[in-house]
């Protein structure tokens, strides 16, 4: 049985690029301040989650687990989103889009990896092409609301750069159409709750004014019977 999905991206000159997901990764502890890397570990230290032996850290995560989705379903009340960005190899180009990891927090205390397969990496409807933003990708801002309070706030120089993961994409031999990265996320606003049940996640250019969105409710699955 085939594991991949096909996610559908709205360009700027209106055409439309597919693309077959068939390798999803998800970036960790990607800041390029080693002060914020320190600060999500603190986070996630909060939750009972064990610091990770090397960073930045890169989880395999389901293909099927990309989604372009207004609804993610949860077992239970400890889940989260985080600000993230994409990105999304094609036939032609490398694109830029917003996502929000979607993460199971009970689940995380036991292993971050598993945390990442247990919930969708959702994905933004529109994209922007990284050759045509690559210039002024400090510039970018990131910004998430949980339950429609401003979570986080950044913007793009707080992490990797997209240039960094093609780099690495490509030693690892997964620079090819099909693979989608997130870029591991940045800090949470101090005092803020994350158990929401709506999150809405932007990338914002502020050259052009284009913002690319993802907005999801959170949905409780029925109680197990057995």
């Amino acid at each position: 049985m085939s594991t991949d999905c096909t996610l559908a991206f709205d360009l700027p000159d209106g055409t439309v690029a597919e693309v077959a997901v068939t390798t999803l990764l998800n970036g960790g502890y990607a800041g390029r301040s080693q002060d914020d890397v320190a600060a999500h570990v603190r986070e996630l230290a909060e939750l009972g989650v064990p610091a990770p032996s090397v960073t930045p850290s890169l989880y395999p995560v389901s293909p099927y687990l990309a989604q372009q989705t207004s609804t993610v379903p949860a077992q239970h009340g400890r889940t989260s989103g985080e600000a993230e960005w994409a990105l999304v190899v094609t036939g032609t180009d490398v694109l830029l889009t917003v996502a929000c990891d979607h993460t199971d927090r009970a689940l995380e205390v036991h292993g971050v990896a598993w945390s990442k397969n247990a919930g969708p990496d959702v994905l933004g409807r529109k994209a922007w092409r990284l050759s045509d933003v690559a210039e002024r990708i400090d510039e970018i801002e990131l910004t998430a609301w949980a339950d429609g309070v401003e979570i986080q706030r950044g913007t793009l120089a707080e992490l990797l750069t997209p240039q960094y993961w093609v780099d690495r994409l490509r030693d690892l031999g997964l620079l090819k159409p099909g693979t989608v990265l997130l870029s591991g996320t940045i800090p949470m606003h101090h005092g803020v709750e994350q158990f929401a049940s709506k999150w809405r996640v932007e990338l914002r250019d502020p050259a052009t004014g284009d913002i690319i969105e993802c907005a999801y409710e959170v949905t409780r699955l029925p109680e197990p019977i057995g």
